[in-house]
């Protein structure tokens, strides 16, 4: 007996969706039936993803969307339901790094990572949460309407290593306003968790992994290897679907064993 897991009819936004796992979660999320609004800083990337989903036969729609900019948050969010319809998934997925001793850390370079991945990410669920809070607020009696918001965290918000420590704290504060959300929010059928991706190969870090550094990273790793974008894809569907009705304010580790 095979088990499948149906979006069609589910709107799903994607922040950070111009490469990486981004623009994987956004095909997967086509490829299970969702209509997928791909929002991102870097517009012509979004329009060549759109191509490739929309010749899989999927439903994508492109938005410009800057997370560190709130007047940008509202337009793109209100954009999406006006063009697209009301947000059922959101999967907060914009984020940055940087790699720096404690000690070289300077005021830009840390307000460049906590602007993004925590400051950007709250005010994207705030802005998706509230539009599907008052529609839960206003549904009929016995009608559910609810949500899904996946917060994309990290390995490195359980487990530091050096020269990320900056990272790891605004991932580490991800996972905790993910819990945040999830208690507030779950009595309106608003289910938010933390996924949280160990070390993966995508284009963006792909040559890193051929270099001394790159290598002796993967030594570190429990099996001596990297995850690929499609490693998340079962988990990243689950959790957008309403078989995920029972998980709220999880913090899934997807690292390989090495958070452990």
């Amino acid at each position: 007996m095979s088990y499948s897991i149906d979006l069609s009819g589910r709107v799903a936004f994607i922040t950070g969706a111009s490469g990486g796992l981004g623009a994987q979660f956004a095909r997967v999320l086509a490829r299970a039936g969702a209509a997928v609004v791909l929002a991102s800083r870097r517009v012509e990337k979004l329009k060549d993803l759109r191509a490739q989903i929309e010749g899989e036969g999927g439903d994508a729609h492109v938005l410009a969307l800057d997370v560190t900019d709130i007047d940008s948050i509202k337009a793109a969010v209100a954009h999406a339901e006006t063009e697209v319809g009301s947000i059922d998934i959101l999967v907060n997925n914009s984020g940055v790094s940087i790699t720096r001793r404690i000690q070289e850390v300077d005021e830009q370079e840390f307000d460049f990572v906590f602007d993004t991945n925590v400051k950007g990410a709250f005010f994207v669920a705030q802005e998706v949460g509230k539009r599907m809070l008052a529609r839960a607020q206003g549904a009929a009696p016995g009608t559910f309407t609810g949500g899904r918001i996946v917060n994309v965290a990290s390995m490195a918000g359980i487990r530091t290593l050096p020269q990320i420590g900056v990272y790891a704290m605004s991932k580490a504060a991800v996972i905790q306003m993910t819990k945040a959300f999830a208690l507030e929010w779950g009595r309106f059928g608003i289910n938010v968790n933390a996924l949280c991706p160990g070390y993966i190969d995508t284009e963006i870090n792909h040559h890193h992994w051929s270099t001394e550094q790159g290598q002796r990273l993967i030594a570190m790793l429990p099996r001596k290897r990297l995850g690929r974008p499609e490693d998340l894809d079962a988990l990243i569907v689950l959790l957008a679907s309403d078989q995920s009705h029972f998980v709220n304010g999880a913090v899934i580790a997807a690292d390989d064993g090495f958070a452990i």
